[in-house]
């Protein structure tokens, strides 16, 4: 990869992408505590959820629990590998800058 994943690259992106790798593969978080641990508003969240969801990043769940609607999301198998190469990415940056 010579450029950095543009999906993955936008900071807000990055964080979600970063909370929902630490989740074991097809756990999902909630949208509430998703919000709570990117710190943006709900119509940030959803655009940029939008986007994720949008590449085959994430996948995203609505539901009810009780009479409450519910938003939930996961990793998808290729949003797992996109983290990954993008990691990769950023550490072979730092490699390359290494004396």
């Amino acid at each position: 990869m010579e450029q950095p994943d543009t999906i993955i690259h936008q900071p807000v992106r990055l964080k979600i992408m970063s909370a929902l790798k630490v989740l074991p593969p097809g756990e999902m978080i909630e949208f509430v505590r998703l919000r709570a641990l990117v710190q943006v508003t709900d119509g940030n969240l959803g655009a940029h959820i939008g986007t994720l969801e949008e590449s085959g990043y994430v996948e995203v769940e609505k539901d009810f629990d009780g009479k409450k609607p519910r938003t939930r999301l996961r990793l998808s198998k290729s949003g797992r590998k996109a983290f990954a190469d993008y990691v990769s990415y950023l550490k072979d940056i730092i490699e390359a800058s290494q004396p």
